[in-house]
């Protein structure tokens, strides 16, 4: 049923849940996983910015770049093909573009991230997935 599935992060508990969740439906469908950290501009600044800004740009992607690692080894460890992205921009932005450059058949998406507030039931990022995607997004 489904072939690739995106699964974006922000590092955030909830966004955990949705990789761990997105990791056992590739293992149940025996689908290739991209796993996506999008450096959010509105947080860190847009390029071309001040020399400060890109270094926190290349610390942020970095530490990024870290933690997809940790979870393509976990995948690799449930034979999944995996592929690990950072890129920089507005994140829904980003999650749908990569949807459609990979052909991703899924989204799956913690349903808020780090910085959005806990008493709403979906985050900024979330939302605005589900409503542009062309293609089922789950938020978990």
């Amino acid at each position: 049923m489904y072939d690739t599935i995106l699964v974006p992060t922000d590092g955030s508990e909830q966004a955990a849940r949705g990789v761990e969740h997105g990791l056992n439906l590739a293992a149940q469908h025996d689908a290739s996983v991209v796993c996506l950290y999008v450096v959010d501009e509105r947080r860190h600044g847009r390029p071309p910015a001040l020399g400060s800004v890109e270094a926190e740009h290349e610390k942020v992607e970095d530490d990024a770049l870290d933690m997809l690692e940790g979870i393509a080894d976990r995948a690799r460890e449930r034979d999944l093909e995996v592929a690990c992205e950072c890129c920089r921009g507005l994140p829904w932005e980003e999650i749908i573009a990569h949807a459609d450059r990979e052909d991703a058949d899924l989204i799956v998406m913690g349903r808020r991230g780090a910085t959005d507030d806990r008493r709403t039931p979906l985050g900024s990022v979330a939302e605005r997935v589900i409503r542009q995607a062309e293609i089922p997004v789950q938020a978990v």
